[in-house]
């Protein structure tokens, strides 16, 4: 099972989109647009989206977390 950071699910939470795959694809998109910090974050975001099944991600739990 690979495990998420608290800011890796926010940003997921941010961009999902009904499947792993769609997820990533708007997550991808928003790359141009973040500054580099959020750049590194989202991109080690998406290889861990990449490296889990499909299965996995419907699996989650994914929880908003105000910090």
């Amino acid at each position: 099972m690979i495990h998420f950071t608290i800011e890796e699910e926010n940003l997921v939470c941010v961009y999902y989109k009904a499947d792993r795959r769609r997820t990533v694809g708007r997550m991808t998109a928003a790359l141009p647009d973040m500054d580099g910090d959020m750049q590194a974050l989202a991109r080690q975001t998406i290889r861990k989206l990449e490296a889990m099944t499909d299965a996995d991600f419907e699996d989650m739990r994914l929880l908003f977390t105000d910090e």
